[in-house]
């Protein structure tokens, strides 16, 4: 009865239209109540669940992230893909620079609404141009951007390390998410090649020996950002949160002294929007951390567990039944909250089957990434069609193969630890 009162609160809350954040604190106070918590004890947890020196990691991260995106580096990420992808003269060539400017700038922005934005408004026009129909070129920008979910530094990876009370650490999980971030790209380039030779779309144009020296060489100061991130971390130079503040460093040095595209007017207002967005997602992780509080408490974890062992004592079964249910709550709720209201749930039961909490980590990074393409809350998917300027569906009636190749990784990534697991053991992690 518990149970039932601390989470129908919360769906009520949700069903009336209230912020998540503001839903998952007043559930949380109900609950308390509700077994008779002092509600002292609620208002500390909200203070604590935000007081570890590793938040710092988001805010870093983000502005680093925002500066890059906005500050013409992604023009130059693309002009660098196009490089590569020239030299093949690749039928669908453009689709390829796509993903490859995405793949790439996944490892910088760490947001997959970023990457739409900054990626989609200059590749989808290009596309359109040269005879892509909109609805194929968002729907490669949007499918692409997943990968920002999971290549590092994903901010979505701090936050589930954070919600496992530091049980997994940042560094584990940047590296996991290496090796399928980059089987989702290339598996997205397979399903753009088998289009382009069905539609006949035009071949990559290969750039012009001089043009493209200049722009690897405009380009390599956007790269170097991924060194000093993974190099810093795996060198142990940095810590995630010294590398996350180098990087805002880098990107505010390359942006306004040697590409100069940016205004020094425009930057109070790009603060401010980083500061709105951190400020959101503090207020989640606290108030989800009053929730995961109460509800430990109750011994949510352990009757949760208890009901999966019921169904089956098979952890390849549990994988399947906890893909289906976070896809499913994925389409319903957006990813951060659902990543601190889940993972304090969901960890104990993966762990009393075995399962390793870097790989259930990325399992569930990619199954709630999916639910940002998929309508009603799919904030990609939105941001995605406004940058192309089609409807959302027109987008879904065209996007099911894309989520064939999503569902097929997914798929892999679940049942084949090894791919989340073999950089961070081979490091030492």
């Amino acid at each position: 009865m518990d149970i039932a009162v601390l989470l129908l609160s919360m769906c009520f809350f949700f069903a009336i239209g209230m912020p998540i954040a503001y839903a998952l604190a007043l559930s949380s106070l109900v609950g308390a109540l509700w077994i008779d918590l002092p509600v002292g004890a609620v208002m500390q947890q909200f203070a604590s669940g935000v007081g570890k020196v590793s938040m710092l990691t988001i805010p870093f991260f983000v502005l680093a992230g925002a500066i890059m995106a906005e500050g013409g580096m992604a023009k130059r990420l693309v002009d660098f893909a196009a490089v590569v992808v020239g030299f093949t003269r690749m039928r669908g060539g453009l689709s390829q620079v796509n993903i490859l400017a995405t793949t790439i700038m996944s490892g910088i922005s760490g947001s997959s609404v970023a990457d739409t934005s900054a990626i989609g408004s200059v590749m989808i026009p290009q596309m359109a141009a040269k005879g892509y129909p909109r609805v194929f070129a968002t729907n490669v920008t949007i499918s692409a951007s997943l990968q920002a979910i999971i290549i590092p530094p994903s901010h979505n990876s701090v936050i589930y390390s954070l919600a496992t009370g530091g049980v997994v650490s940042i560094t584990s999980l940047f590296l996991a998410g290496v090796l399928p971030g980059l089987l989702l790209g290339f598996s997205l380039m397979v399903l753009c090649l088998f289009y382009a030779y069905r539609d006949k779309h035009p071949k990559g144009e290969p750039v012009p020996i001089r043009q493209a020296i200049k722009m690897l060489g405009d380009a390599v100061w956007g790269i170097v950002t991924l060194v000093i991130v993974l190099g810093g971390i795996l060198t142990g130079v940095f810590t995630p949160i010294e590398a996350g503040a180098v990087a805002c460093v880098w990107a505010f040095l390359v942006t306004m002294f040697i590409y100069r595209d940016y205004k020094w007017s425009e930057l109070p207002l790009l603060v401010y929007k980083t500061l709105q967005t951190v400020a959101m997602v503090l207020t989640l992780v606290a108030t989800a951390s009053c929730f995961g509080y109460v509800a430990a408490l109750m011994q949510m974890p352990a009757k949760m567990t208890e009901f999966f062992v019921a169904i089956s004592a098979n952890k390849y079964v549990l994988l399947m039944w906890l893909n289906i249910m976070l896809l499913v709550l994925g389409t319903a709720l957006d990813l951060a909250p659902l990543l601190l209201i889940c993972t304090p749930i969901l960890l104990p039961v993966v762990k009393s089957f075995g399962i390793d909490p870097v790989h259930f980590g990325i399992v569930m990074l990619l199954n709630l990434g999916i639910g940002l393409l998929t309508p009603p809350v799919g904030t990609t998917l939105f941001v995605g069609c406004a940058i192309g300027k089609v409807s959302v569906d027109e987008v879904m009636r065209g996007i099911w193969p894309f989520y064939y190749v999503m569902f097929t990784v997914l798929m892999i990534v679940t049942y084949v630890p090894w791919l989340s697991l073999a950089l961070p053991r081979m490091f030492g992690f």
